[in-house]
């Protein structure tokens, strides 16, 4: 009876020693891993990295059908719930704000969807691709409208006439087009950039259409006859190519940022240079106009919001970021401007003040593109970490 009993003891003694080597060796092993990552994120935030997923996560939505990096988000003007975004995995997608079970592809694009945006109606979408195509949806059906065709290489900006069903795009091959979305006709090319087309318009009233190039040109364009009404080039304007392009509400101005790190401001009526603002250190990526004040915005990859009062041509605030500025926008009654960082926060900043009153966190890399709910209540961005994120608002219209 004495040798069962030390056999019996055995077996428990060598069960526990072996329960215990390999849960510990797997408990060791799975701590080390995540105090490791835990340490790294610590490390990148102090250094201005971004967030990972398991750290705070500000976001009330987050959408993760997505399966590559995303470049493009657009709201509907209608829809307060309605987004739309687009990325290197060739797909858009249609989703709802707080509707985790509705998505709806966009199919048929075959290369990175670049840029998306709805009709000022907000029933038709168009999404441009880095394919050379744009495909126009119909929202209310959610089928495809038509493709429009053209362009040898990819498109960099889609826009919409502001009152009607006409399509607006430039391409990396120098040249713009305009189609009728209702007919998929096409209309008329615009043609005498030397560069790819990296940002263009039609100006609020309709009438004209504004475009800047990586030739450092900006051209104001009759959109009827496609004829070159203005091309704004050297001294006094950039050296480099243009990044960005915004028009003031009235239709006059004209905005735009280049790689050079300078901005500045043409009268879109008689092409010249009106204003040049110089504080930037490095390319400038993002510029728009505030509608309530004789003030803009620019940010750039020097890691500054700057705030200009166009009256003395003089920065007004100087917002610092711990990395580059990918993307703004003028919040509500243009109090506030949002700001997308590489580190992967979005800021809300008081454009008075130039304090950081609000910081969003939950992206694990680079801000690509902003865009806010027709309502004001959500701020919608979009990340090469492959998601989408949704932030409360309300607060800051």
């Amino acid at each position: 009876m004495n040798s069962p009993s030390p056999h019996h003891e055995d077996d428990e003694h060598e069960d526990e020693v072996f329960l215990e080597e390999s849960d510990i060796i797997e408990e060791i092993n799975v701590d080390e891993e995540e105090l490791v990552d835990a340490d790294d994120d610590d490390e990148e935030d102090e250094q201005g990295g971004g967030e990972f997923m398991d750290e705070a996560d500000d976001s009330l939505h987050t959408f993760t059908g997505h399966t590559g990096e995303l470049y493009t988000v657009t709201c509907s003007p209608t829809d307060a719930s309605l987004v739309v975004t687009g990325g290197g995995d060739d797909r858009g997608f249609m989703w709802k704000i707080g509707q985790g079970d509705f998505a709806f592809e966009l199919q048929g694009h075959t290369d990175s969807v670049s840029s998306l945006a709805f009709s000022s109606d907000g029933q038709l979408l168009a999404s441009g691709s880095l394919d050379g195509n744009i495909r126009v949806w119909d929202i209310t059906s959610g089928g495809l409208k038509g493709t429009l065709e053209g362009p040898e290489k990819g498109i960099e900006w889609v826009r919409w006439h502001p009152r009607g069903h006409v399509v607006l795009a430039g391409s990396e091959d120098s040249s713009i087009w305009m189609w009728n979305a209702d007919t998929n006709a096409f209309m008329n090319t615009f043609l005498g950039h030397a560069g790819s087309v990296t940002c263009g318009d039609f100006t609020p009233d309709g009438k004209l259409i504004c475009t800047g190039s990586d030739d450092a040109t900006l051209r104001i364009w009759d959109p009827k006859s496609a004829q070159s009404i203005h091309v704004v080039r050297g001294h006094p304007y950039h050296t480099e190519g243009l990044t960005c392009l915004a028009i003031s509400s009235d239709s006059t101005l004209a905005l735009t940022g280049s790689k050079d790190g300078s901005a500045h401001i043409v009268n879109i009526i008689t092409g010249k240079v009106v204003t040049s603002l110089s504080a930037h250190t490095d390319s400038i990526e993002c510029a728009s106009f505030s509608a309530s004040a004789p003030w803009a915005a620019t940010g750039g990859m020097d890691n500054k919001l700057i705030i200009w009062d166009l009256q003395q041509s003089l920065p007004r605030s100087t917002c610092e970021h711990p990395d580059g500025v990918a993307c703004l926008l003028w919040l509500g009654q243009y109090k506030y401007v949002a700001t997308g960082c590489v580190d992967g926060k979005v800021r809300i900043w008081d454009s008075r003040s130039g304090e950081c009153v609000r910081t969003f966190s939950g992206h694990a890399d680079a801000i690509q593109c902003l865009a806010a709910s027709s309502n004001g209540e959500y701020l919608v961005s979009v990340s090469i970490d492959e998601t989408s994120r949704v932030f409360e608002i309300a607060e800051f219209n």
